[in-house]
């Protein structure tokens, strides 16, 4: 992650929030001090505008969303604790865990009800400060049981459920926002944008994976919970950091009075959602986003075998952990640096096949190959990891940019929001129709004889959506140049 510093441009200095600040000095003859003190104030306020990341400028607002992804990447941090809890605590079998964990996920898979709450009742003035303190208030409560009451399988699930709901919200919160600067904006400024997002993430992830397991094996799972439960308070904390008008009571008084309430404004998002989602350009490219992500895992079985059968520590895992966030980092620079201006559809050819040939390689790890060739199991471990994490960035990053550039103006928490649960909810079949297979195999907690068939069946689905690549855009480039005429027509005549 690099940062550079540039020096104001002409259009800084003429910023409508500086100049009655500017005029007022020269006007008025200000004492000495206080001029000092407003020179004083625009130096530091210049040198954060200027300040830049993934190419995007570190504004206050620009900050709260990159910090409220680096919670979700730090919130990794009871991940190896959950599955150790799952395995070892509760005696779960893969199949079970796989399926609390779908289970789990499925408040990310109504977002654009969030979207519809956020953009339609504004809470205390606000439609995202308010729901940023709210959701982090949340998480830490789910953690925070987690720490303390929670010992049964419907417990932890209930407890997952609501942190995931806290990080899903807050997730269409910094969304929209992250939507209303990329419309306009050429595809590099929208993957720059989407890299500030993701590349904050996996910092985050950076920051705590290497302590997940270590710490694990030291303190206990539950010690790990209450520590995770102080992190979405980050996400509270960041809200003052959004530049929000509040919601005046006049505006709120005005569509009481026009009964434009929470219902109508719905049916009205709802209408211009079905709206946007039934053109063939939004509607097909999510088409495929679903198929793409709707294949079949076998991450739960690979963590019973590399735990109960290798011996793998809780202190490893989490330095095989540390290692996946930073190929994640790495695969959002390289994506930004590089893979910006690359057609969609060869994207996602090239990074598919190469994944599912190297996918294979667990196979090697299963049947104890990578030791007659001299190499540990540890180590094997940590290349396969490193390799297939920088494709999956490599590969998701463009999904975050076409579904930016896919949203039109006025409902993009909303229609973004659905895009993202559709691709959820593909990934949430994945991994039930994975649970399916491994139960239907017969892989147990410690009986692993069918491992082999059922990754090489689950790395072969991975190719069945490639006949669908023409469903994508060819060129965002050439999209993004249509929309931005139609965008400005409809915000002349709005």
């Amino acid at each position: 992650m690099s940062v550079s510093v540039s020096i104001p441009s002409a259009s800084l200095r003429r910023d409508s929030s500086s100049e009655p600040l500017l005029d007022s000095k020269y006007r008025r003859g200000d004492e000495d001090t206080a001029v000092s003190s407003k020179a004083a104030s625009l130096k530091k306020k210049y040198a954060i505008n200027t300040m830049k990341c993934f190419g995007v400028e570190l504004t206050p607002d620009n900050i709260a969303v990159a910090m409220v992804y680096f919670v979700q990447g730090v919130l990794g941090l009871s991940r190896i604790a959950v599955n150790f809890y799952l395995k070892d605590d509760l005696h779960l079998d893969p199949a079970e865990t796989a399926i609390i964990s779908g289970v789990s996920s499925l408040p990310w898979l109504v977002k654009p009800l969030y979207g519809f709450i956020s953009d339609s009742i504004p809470l205390f003035g606000y439609r995202r400060r308010s729901y940023l303190v709210l959701s982090g208030l949340l998480g830490a409560l789910s953690w925070g049981l987690m720490a303390t009451f929670v010992a049964t399988k419907y417990g932890v699930a209930l407890c997952i459920l609501l942190g995931s709901l806290s990080v899903a919200f807050s997730d269409v919160v910094v969304d929209s926002m992250v939507v209303e600067r990329a419309r306009g904006e050429s595809q590099s400024m929208s993957g720059s944008l989407q890299s500030l997002c993701w590349g904050s993430s996996a910092f985050g992830s950076i920051v705590s994976s290497y302590f997940s397991g270590s710490l694990v094996g030291a303190y206990g799972v539950r010690f790990v919970f209450g520590l995770t439960a102080l992190l979405p308070l980050i996400t509270s904390a960041v809200a003052v950091l959004v530049r929000e008008q509040p919601v005046s009571a006049s505006m709120r008084g005005q569509n009481s009075e026009s009964n434009t309430g929470f219902l109508a404004s719905s049916k009205s998002s709802m209408i211009q959602l079905w709206n946007a989602v039934k053109q063939p350009n939004v509607f097909l490219p999510t088409l495929f986003i679903f198929a793409w992500q709707a294949t079949p895992q076998s991450d739960s079985a690979m963590f019973y075998f590399t735990t109960n059968k290798l011996g793998f520590t809780p202190e490893f895992l989490g330095r095989v952990k540390f290692v996946t966030s930073v190929a994640s980092l790495l695969g959002v620079g390289l994506y930004n640096g590089y893979l910006k201006t690359v057609r969609l559809r060869k994207i996602f050819m090239v990074t598919t096949i190469i994944g599912t040939a190297l996918g294979m390689t667990q196979v090697l790890l299963v049947t104890g190959l990578n030791r007659k060739f001299g190499i540990s199991d540890e180590w094997f471990a940590i290349g396969d990891s490193l390799i297939l994490t920088v494709l999956g960035q490599l590969s998701f990053m463009p999904v975050l940019v076409l579904a930016a550039k896919l949203c039109p103006e006025g409902v993009e928490a909303t229609l973004f929001a659905t895009l993202m649960s559709i691709c959820n909810a593909g990934s949430v079949l994945g991994g039930l129709m994975g649970a399916g297979l491994t139960r239907l195999f017969g892989v147990t907690k410690d009986r692993f004889d069918n491992l082999t068939p059922l990754i090489i069946l689950c790395n072969l689905s991975s190719l069945l959506p490639l006949p669908l690549l023409s469903l994508l855009p060819e060129d965002i480039a050439n999209a993004d140049s249509k929309e931005k005429e139609s965008d400005d027509v409809e915000m002349k005549s709005n």
